[in-house]
């Protein structure tokens, strides 16, 4: 897994970051259509950062993860390996 790192505009609910809801990626801006899914890793052990994933659709039909680490409140996309 390789992690590119993006800008997200995000939906300012009950915490900051709730849910992305646009991305810039290489200059390119993804409208998010629909969260697919949604899950957490980490954040329970010491030392060990709590992980949001998003799976997200864009307005284009493309399907992309998103990930943000909120210790370092920052934002990647997430390219499988092949």
């Amino acid at each position: 897994m390789k992690l590119k790192d993006i800008k997200v505009s995000c939906h300012e609910g009950y915490k900051s970051a709730e849910r992305p809801v646009g991305f810039v990626c290489e200059g390119r801006t993804y409208a998010i259509v629909e969260i697919t899914d949604r899950w957490y890793e980490g954040g329970v052990a010491p030392g060990s950062p709590c992980l949001n994933y998003f799976k997200v659709k864009t307005a284009d039909g493309g399907m992309h993860l998103l990930r943000y680490n909120a210790l370092f409140d920052a934002w990647a996309l997430v390219i499988p390996d092949r």
